[in-house]
């Protein structure tokens, strides 16, 4: 059963009425056909226009969307052979950075990313997708791997943020979160980065500091959430709106902006929606970016990767 957001009202009061007027049919001698008809045709008109204007905002919403697919779904649905490996070495394993060997279209990869849960109990184990510092140290030692077997990296990010708690802090959270994009930025093979939902400050740039960056459609990449930006400037969430608008967390102003490099397309209606289509977008962008990268040594990979990331914020 699909969730709608609040921008979504008039496409679910539609499609409640066709779900009413199918039980009918089903269950009677009405032939209601072509009524059927007229409704699928404007509920799919409708979603379509609502998508095709959503606000930096509604984006986000769309991002956190709770049906959105996350790491696990990607996996079933694009990789084969994914083996997971687990811990840091150090401390400990952190359920939400997973990862570990895969293949990708006949390629042979090293994946990484966040991974947040679908309800409350795997939620709760992957601590909503905010990593800790065993979770960017696990990240640092399959990159590791991933440079001593001359594998590709791909990353797929989707968190709010890095685990603010104490017990991460104590444990070197800032530390971790720069070696990992430390490790990115020196890794001696090609790395794919994808925003699949949010891509949430350092939590995020520690696995997305690589020579190519995408981001699906509708998802987001920002500092801080517009939430937080909200309560510093205006010491209220009310302003969350305005702070995205005014923070450029979309992938349409971020290509516009070169943070990124390319925008995955999404079926109408947001990921949730087609999670098999989605995935089969990405899948296919992936492959043609490593194809790409794949001709290059490490030291122009490293060079690529340098030239970017010192370009962002460049007039």
């Amino acid at each position: 059963m699909t969730s709608y957001l609040e921008f979504e009202k008039p496409v679910a009061a539609l499609e409640a009425r066709i779900a009413e007027l199918r039980a009918i049919a089903d269950n009677g001698d009405l032939d209601i056909a072509q009524e059927l008809q007229r409704l699928e045709r404007k509920s799919a008109d409708l979603l379509e226009t609502t998508y095709a204007n959503l606000s930096p905002w509604q984006k986000t919403q769309v991002a956190r969307h709770p049906q959105r697919p996350h790491f696990r779904d990607y996996v079933a649905e694009m990789f084969d052979d994914f083996m997971p490996l687990g811990g840091d070495r150090l401390y400990g394993e952190d359920e939400a950075i997973l990862g570990g060997f895969a293949t990708l279209n006949g390629r042979k990869v090293m994946l990484i990313g966040h991974e947040k849960g679908h309800d409350t109990q795997s939620r709760i184990r992957h601590n909503f997708g905010m990593g800790k510092p065993e979770g960017y140290r696990k990240a640092i030692r399959l990159m590791e791997l991933a440079g001593r077997f001359e594998l590709p990296v791909v990353t797929l990010v989707d968190t709010s943020g890095a685990f603010p708690g104490i017990e991460a802090e104590e444990r070197g959270q800032a530390e971790a979160i720069a070696r990992s994009t430390e490790a990115c930025l020196g890794l001696p093979v090609p790395m794919v980065a994808t925003i699949v939902g949010e891509g949430g400050s350092g939590g995020a740039v520690a696995l997305a500091s690589a020579e190519r960056v995408l981001m699906l459609e509708n998802a987001v990449y920002s500092v801080i959430s517009p939430e937080g930006c909200a309560s510093i400037l205006w010491r209220t969430g009310e302003k969350a709106p305005a702070a995205a608008e005014a923070m450029k967390v979309t992938a349409q102003d971020l290509a516009e902006l070169g943070v990124i490099d390319r925008i995955v397309k999404e079926p109408i209606g947001g990921a949730h929606r087609d999670p098999k289509t989605t995935a089969a977008n990405l899948s296919a962008a992936i492959s043609e970016e490593l194809d790409a990268l794949s001709q290059m040594d490490s030291g122009q990979l490293k060079l690529m990767r340098e030239e970017r990331f010192l370009a962002i914020g460049r007039f």
